[in-house]
């Protein structure tokens, strides 16, 4: 099973500290580091210093790292328009050298969206949005070199494109559509995505999301050379006593707009059962949620105590 970090720095960080522990991440061995993109904090604490654009904080670890796999888990479909955003991923995956995936969610936060002037518009619409979205972000990826794009859809009209530049990675970066929709979204996962993740759940919840999305596979006739790799975000608040896990969980008691979640709080020995209950429902990667990114001694003891366990999983 792979692992990777994700951390949501609208909380609260600088480039500077998303830096720092990606690059401790990368050191202590982990698969990955992604990020949230969210223009606000979502409870009473504003956050400061302020939040970070995702793709600028992307582009700046492509340099700064040498292996770590970098992503979004998720963008939000309100807040770029898909034909510059094909060109700004094809460019991060240029300067990381081919290391970089696009999670791409409909957007739910309406808050940010009011705060910053951003459209919000009706959830069946912003999820017809994604969808066209999904269609021309690999439909420019794909298109031949040489050849042109056009796209002619109710949101979004593309004509004669020059579909560059390229992604290092081709056809395209890996896309992963990521969330807890029940319909639209194993829908567009079986479609366009090369990876589905269900976050922050249950184990029974996201095996059910799992069984959603084989279904979707089925019913859209997903090839049988191209399946859809699953994972699952997991909030993670462990430590080597009963009291360092619950000092790393106290976050998680103070309100905010997330819907809830099932963290893992509690021992090294408790995250590896967790993902290994993952595992077993066709999980085969898993994306750790960080509360305080500034703790690289919790990033030291997952590395130390949970990663060489799950050398066969």
């Amino acid at each position: 099973m792979r692992v990777c970090l994700f951390v949501e720095p609208h909380r609260g960080a600088t480039y500077s500290d998303q830096l720092t522990l990606a690059r401790h991440a990368e050191e202590a061995g982990f698969d990955g580091f992604f990020r949230a993109d969210h223009y606000q904090s979502m409870g009473a604490d504003p956050g400061v210093p302020g939040p970070t654009d995702a793709w600028i904080t992307l582009a700046g670890l492509a340099r700064e790292t040498s292996r770590l796999r970098l992503g979004t888990l998720v963008n939000s479909a309100t807040f770029r328009l898909p034909g510059p955003l094909a060109i700004m991923v094809a460019q991060v995956d240029a300067m990381s050298g081919g290391r970089i995936e696009l999670g791409m969610g409909a957007g739910w936060l309406q808050r940010e969206h009011t705060s910053y002037g951003i459209p919000f518009p009706p959830l069946a619409e912003r999820f017809d949005r994604m969808a066209e979205q999904l269609a021309i972000i690999t439909g420019l990826w794909a298109t031949p070199d040489g050849a042109t794009f056009s796209y002619d859809g109710k949101h979004y009209r593309l004509l004669d494109a020059p579909a560059l530049p390229k992604p290092v990675q081709r056809p395209g970066p890996p896309v992963i559509v990521g969330g807890r929709g029940p319909r639209r979204t194993p829908e567009l996962a079986a479609r366009f995505a090369d990876e589905f993740n269900m976050p922050f759940k249950t184990v029974a919840e996201t095996a059910t999301a799992f069984e959603r999305v084989r279904r979707a596979c089925d019913t859209y006739a997903r090839p049988a050379d191209r399946p859809l790799s699953l994972s699952a975000g997991v909030v993670v608040a462990v430590g080597r006593t009963d009291a360092e896990a619950q000092r790393r969980a106290a976050p998680l008691h103070v309100p905010s707009a997330l819907p809830p979640e099932d963290p893992v709080v509690g021992s090294p020995d408790a995250l590896v059962q967790r993902l290994g209950e993952l595992a077993e429902i066709g999980a085969t990667r898993v994306h750790l949620r960080i509360i305080e990114m500034s703790d690289l001694d919790h990033v030291d003891l997952i590395a130390g105590r949970v990663l060489p366990q799950l050398a066969n999983q």
